[in-house]
């Protein structure tokens, strides 16, 4: 069983779970592409031989750092590096000879807990920083250049969508309101004007703007459109016998990576009353686990952002 081993960058959900569902080959090929602080990695590396071969992937910069440093620390036999990329440029990152021999691969869809307590981040509506939320700070616009252009139906369509957000309309035209009279660079100015929209009664419990600081984020990091592109890009590169493990946070995300599995076992898209498959789609693989693993109430106590974690596994070949 996986130790807990976490530092102050980001503390590894279901680590012992997530190393149980890999199933470890101590000389296979290991793929991290979410490495954040080298948790998970750390792991993995720590229970690979002289044969084995981990690449940790981030597409921030910060936590490809972290992750170096926590993985040149260990005394390991297993060789690794550390590659920058996000979920939809994970093949262009791999080498021929890597792809089709991947024997694990780990998706951990959080947050890090750097990310988030760092201001200057700007994920926090707790701390003031600059509005950036990006996950890569090199890509794309921050939050602050998008929240000055996007129209108000747009931007209440993703805090519905995203952020479950029941009072999205009132939030997105405060946002759009303000914006006229001064632009919004902060994110205690964001926060603010996220608190003022609400109702009083939505101030009562947990942070007004918790929800449209989550929306937003994963609009800015266009985190589904990654997930999607991660996962049509899996199969090709798994070996017979791998497996894939994906943590998320959310219930779109978990929603995805369920039917997305589903399909994988059963792509047999024929009407129901065939008597026999005519479309030629053969399963890919099996899920070894039918129900989904969540974190222990243990280590939910021990860490509150383990509360919303789902692990789903999946294996690829062995069937047909």
């Amino acid at each position: 069983m996986a130790s807990a081993d976490y530092n102050k960058w980001h503390r590894p959900v279901l680590l012992a779970e997530t190393i149980e569902a890999l199933a470890l080959k101590p000389g296979g090929l290991y793929v991290d592409v979410t490495s954040g602080g080298g948790g998970h990695s750390a792991a993995i590396l720590s229970q690979l031989n002289a044969e084995g071969r981990l690449i940790a992937m981030d597409r921030d910069a910060d936590a490809r750092e972290e992750t170096r440093k926590r993985l040149e620390s260990l005394n390991t036999l297993g060789s690794y590096s550390v590659r920058s990329s996000k979920f939809s440029s994970l093949s262009l990152n791999l080498f021929d000879e890597e792809k089709g021999h991947i024997d694990g691969l780990l998706a951990d869809l959080g947050t890090s807990s750097y990310q988030l307590d760092e201001a200057d981040r700007g994920f926090s509506y707790h701390q003031d920083g600059p509005l950036d939320m990006r996950m890569d700070r090199s890509d794309g616009e921050s939050a602050a250049e998008i929240l000055a252009w996007i129209k108000e139906d747009d931007l209440a369509y993703i805090l519905r969508k995203y952020g479950e957000e029941t009072h999205a309309g009132r939030i997105a035209r405060a946002i759009v309101r303000e914006r006229k009279l001064r632009a919004i660079e902060t994110t205690g100015q964001l926060a603010e004007i996220i608190s003022k929209a609400v109702p009083a009664s939505a101030r009562r419990k947990k942070h007004p703007a918790r929800r449209s600081f989550q929306a937003i984020r994963i609009a800015v990091n266009r985190e589904f459109e990654e997930i999607e592109a991660l996962l049509e890009q899996i199969p090709v590169l798994m070996s017979s016998g791998g497996r894939v493990v994906i943590i998320s946070f959310h219930s779109l995300e978990d929603r995805l990576i369920k039917q997305t599995f589903a399909k994988w076992e059963d792509p047999c898209e024929c009407p129901r009353e065939f008597p026999i498959c005519v479309c030629g789609k053969k399963a890919l693989g099996k899920r070894p686990y039918r129900k989904v693993i969540e974190a222990s109430d243990e280590e939910v106590e021990e860490n509150s952002r383990a509360r919303s974690a789902k692990l789903r596994v999946f294996e690829f070949g062995g069937v047909g």
